[in-house]
């Protein structure tokens, strides 16, 4: 027993020693990871989480013109939003803009995405062409526009007039500013869009369309049953990020509208803007971002929740 006693206190004294070795590399590769990650810590916390919780704050208060708070409200710049017309047509506006842009720039990019992928002589040069929207700026293009929406020189005028059709006032008259911003805002976007899904399309097995060609299956069979199932978390990517940039668009609608006419075009993220930087009431403002970023998270939230259930992961 006297022999067997020194034994166990040996193995136990060990086991103590390997437990406290395996306890300071956690630590220490834990303190390496911060390390590593600091950088990336720093810079959310400075341009993302800091803005964020800074924004949570300010719509609360009153604001005077410099911004510093004034007044605790509560909850009464939410009230106030909700009771406000300006903002509650804002936010009817924001969700037909998603509905007129989504649909249109992800059909017409996948048309475009389809053609380009077929391997044709000189297909290169539409390539090019079609994801040229890319590299010009939110500023020119939406200049570029202007001249084209202009009501007398605008080529769009000009080519109705031909056809014996009457001009439109495509950014003064409410039935047709949504619709023009939308036309700007998909031309846009398709470049993005269709090189994605160009690129979705280039990375499905090639040995799926020869089966498919040995059992007799036509285009549009092998496009549903074959393009679609391998192209849908392509598809699922774009959707999302379309959405999200969707209702965070401000950039034509400032240069081509600035949200008229009688606020037709007036979309959250610039009533945001007006409230903000033209009526300098930054408390208002602050509760308006809130609201827009609890609809984005539930929108992506509601993406992700059903959209995710149909896409097929090789």
């Amino acid at each position: 027993m006297s022999m067997i006693s020194p034994i166990i206190e040996s193995k136990e004294s060990f086991t103590a020693q390997i437990e406290k070795a395996r306890r300071k590399k956690r630590i220490s590769s834990l303190f390496k990871g911060i390390v590593f990650l600091l950088p990336s810590i720093v810079l959310f916390g400075v341009f993302l989480f800091y803005p964020l919780f800074k924004t949570l704050y300010l719509s609360f208060f009153l604001t005077d013109a410099k911004g510093a708070t004034t007044v605790f409200v509560g909850l009464e710049n939410y009230l106030y939003m909700f009771s406000d017309p300006i903002f509650l047509k804002s936010f009817k506006n924001t969700f037909l803009f998603v509905i007129y842009t989504v649909p249109a720039t992800i059909i017409i990019s996948l048309f475009l995405a389809v053609i380009s992928n077929e391997k044709l002589k000189g297909i290169g040069f539409f390539r090019t062409v079609y994801t040229s929207t890319m590299g010009i700026s939110v500023a020119a293009a939406s200049v570029f526009w202007l001249y084209l929406f202009n009501p007398t020189m605008g080529l769009l005028n000009q080519l109705l007039n031909m056809f014996g059709a009457e001009s439109i006032g495509w950014l003064t008259d409410p039935k047709w500013a949504m619709i023009a911003i939308a036309i700007t805002t998909v031309w846009m976007n398709i470049g993005f869009t269709f090189l994605i899904l160009l690129g979705g399309l280039q990375s499905i097995d090639t040995s799926l369309y020869e089966s498919a060609d040995i059992e007799g299956s036509g285009y549009f069979y092998k496009f549903r049953r074959i393009t679609v199932p391998m192209l849908s978390p392509t598809l699922f990517f774009v959707i999302t990020v379309s959405i999200i940039n969707s209702f965070q668009t401000f950039g034509q609608i400032d240069i081509l509208t600035q949200g008229g006419p009688a606020n037709e075009t007036n979309l959250i993220v610039y009533s945001i803007y007006r409230e903000a930087f033209v009526n300098y009431q930054f408390g208002s403002a602050s509760a308006q971002a809130i609201v827009l970023f609890i609809l984005i998270l539930v929108m992506t939230a509601l993406q992700f929740k059903l959209g995710e259930r149909r896409v097929h992961y090789q």
